[in-house]
């Protein structure tokens, strides 16, 4: 984490870049479904580096107006008037300013570890396929950001994959804030994960357990994996 002097700098110019993104996606008038150019294209164009332009993505997609598909790219999401962000609704950007990241991750403990359980009676062959897929994705990423992006989507593919819609937007409003508070930190190094990184043991529990559609196995297998992360989060302070 940086220093408080540091992070102000960092949310000042994180601010510009997501200022100069909004401002391009005003003028461009994108249809909902359109696949944004490629990043190093879009970079270019608005002169932003690659690494403000994706944390700029990053809070775009918290807030539900961008859609990630890993391997496919990011795509535009028009929001319902009832979905949360929208008027009448929740404001995720609101809510993660008051909210820290030891916050965000107690919050994530208390609704994944029930997810994942749930995920391990209705999860599909295919949804299981692509969990593994993911899973050891992560262990060949080339980078924190690389990584960081697989890892969105392992645990959103759970919460999907548990089949009830209404804890998934309850999944979606966690999950955006947690995006948002992360993206407020320094960016992650470009270099790789360590290879005895210990989440990629951890993901490695969670997807066996839900092979094996073992509830409980899988259930305290998300438990420990989202302890061990806080533990490690508290450990850096």
């Amino acid at each position: 984490m940086p220093a408080p002097g540091e992070r102000g700098m960092v949310d000042q110019i994180g601010m510009k870049s997501l200022d100069r993104v909004r401002a391009w996606f005003a003028r461009a008038e994108l249809a909902d479904g359109a696949r944004l150019p490629p990043e190093r294209e879009l970079a270019r164009t608005l002169g932003l580096s690659r690494s403000d332009l994706r944390n700029a993505l990053f809070v775009l997609e918290a807030e539900g107006r961008l859609e990630r598909k890993v391997g496919s790219g990011t795509y535009v999401r028009h929001p319902a008037p009832s979905d949360p962000g929208e008027a009448g609704g929740l404001d995720v950007n609101a809510l993660a300013e008051r909210t820290g990241p030891h916050e965000a991750m107690v919050a994530r403990l208390a609704l994944e570890p029930e997810l994942t359980q749930m995920a391990a009676l209705h999860a599909t062959p295919r949804q299981l396929g692509e969990l593994r897929r993911l899973a050891d994705s992560m262990r060949e990423a080339s980078s924190w950001r690389v990584y960081e992006e697989l890892d969105a989507a392992f645990h959103d593919l759970i919460a999907r994959s548990a089949g009830n819609p209404l804890l998934y937007e309850v999944f979606n409003i966690v999950n955006g804030v947690r995006m948002i508070v992360v993206w407020r930190r320094l960016s992650p190094p470009d270099a790789a994960p360590p290879p005895d990184y210990h989440s990629f043991r951890e993901h490695e529990a969670i997807v066996t357990a839900l092979e094996q559609r073992d509830r409980i196995g899988a259930q305290k297998a998300m438990r420990a994996h989202l302890q061990s992360t806080i533990h490690a989060m508290t450990a850096d302070h």
